[in-house]
């Protein structure tokens, strides 16, 4: 990757966070309503494991096809 390309893709650093970020609140919020009485921070953390795990299985699928 040159120069250019990584300044590019740090400038959309922000976006990418807060996408996350509204991604892991999506999905605590379904937990919430789904139950109630649910331990927020178990569920973060949980929601966070799928977030990384489904990162590596992207990034494996990227490799495979030589990118």
């Amino acid at each position: 990757m040159t120069d250019i390309q990584k300044q590019e893709i740090e400038r959309y650093r922000g976006e990418l966070e807060t996408d996350v970020r509204k991604l892991v609140d999506k999905y605590l919020s379904i937990s919430d309503w789904d139950i109630p009485e649910i331990d927020e921070h178990k569920s973060i953390e949980y929601i966070l494991q799928v977030v990384r795990s489904t990162l590596d299985d992207v990034e494996n699928e990227w490799k495979k096809r030589g990118r």
